[in-house]
């Protein structure tokens, strides 16, 4: 199983970055994949995830309005959309998968699989 983000860049406040999560070798379809940040001295935290076939979503408060996540079973990717980028949400971006059936997961925990990070750095 790999899972690969890319996307990450700098960009002024206001800007938008379109995040990417290649996900290969996952043998069930039944994935949901998250996006998870992390800033210097700061935890991992869950930003959003979206369910194995795309029907279901989950968007935190923080990034509600600003930020979209899709995903594309055929094309074996998940997007991230991120408009309106604020200094705050500078972070390593990771995605990951989970087999867990009850969703949303939020939590670092209840991811099995996990790509490796991408900086998004915004400046004011």
């Amino acid at each position: 199983v790999q899972l690969q983000a890319s996307g990450g860049g700098m960009v002024q406040a206001g800007g938008s970055l379109r995040l990417s999560c290649r996900y290969s070798g996952l043998t069930l379809p039944y994935y949901a994949i998250g996006w998870f940040r992390q800033a210097p001295g700061k935890e991992r935290e869950g930003v959003s995830c979206i369910n194995y076939n795309g029907g279901g979503t989950y968007m935190r408060m923080s990034v509600q309005g600003r930020f979209t996540i899709s995903r594309s079973n055929a094309e074996i990717t998940a997007y991230l959309q991120m408009n309106t980028l604020e200094p705050e949400d500078t972070a390593i971006y990771y995605c990951a998968a989970t087999r867990m059936v009850n969703f949303p997961q939020t939590e670092p925990p209840a991811y099995n699989y996990w790509g490796q990070g991408t900086q998004v750095t915004v400046s004011s």
